[in-house]
């Protein structure tokens, strides 16, 4: 297909209606480790995780105090973050776990390992470490062969403690 999108097109962020910008903000900047790099007084707000203006825009234009949408119906499934490694995502599933959330899930995908979770919107969240592309399975073809396996939890929070992950 000659009309692909250029290898560098990547997504530059994901814009979310919330019906607490507060309550957002503290979930995306204290647990996931986002930082706020504008407000837009107090109804909109961005954050990046870094080297660029932001990854996520959060907004209360249409949504202030507003219920979630019942589930069945069509929007967003999840956004996903990636993060540098596994240490990395130990100390977020830390962070998360101490914040008192609930985990949706966990699965290692063989190309990823994933947990998923909901923001204080209730808007999918999957936190996630990719292997190395060179270990990504795949059939005699080439396609990939991702699965959905059990990832363990308790073994990255052991291999990670709290103590380790602050002393680097």
């Amino acid at each position: 297909m000659t009309n692909l999108a250029p290898a560098a097109t990547r997504i530059g962020h994901v814009h979310l209606k919330v019906a607490d910008l507060e309550r957002a903000i503290a979930f995306y900047r204290d647990v996931l480790g986002f930082a706020v790099t504008m407000r837009y007084g107090k109804q909109a707000a961005f954050l990046s995780a870094g080297g660029y203006h932001h990854h996520i825009g959060l907004n209360t234009w249409e949504s202030a105090g507003a219920t979630p949408p019942p589930p069945g119906h069509t929007g967003l499934y999840h956004i996903a973050f990636l993060y540098p490694d596994r240490a990395t995502l130990a100390a977020v599933l830390h962070r998360v776990l101490a914040a008192g959330l609930t985990l949706d899930g966990a699965a290692d995908h063989a190309v990823s390992e994933a947990i998923y979770l909901r923001d204080p919107d209730q808007n999918g969240v999957e936190l996630y470490v990719d292997r190395e592309e060179a270990d990504w399975p795949r059939d005699a073809d080439g396609n990939l062969q991702m699965n959905n396996t059990p990832f363990d939890l308790q073994a990255l929070l052991n291999a990670y403690p709290v103590q380790a992950l602050s002393q680097n």
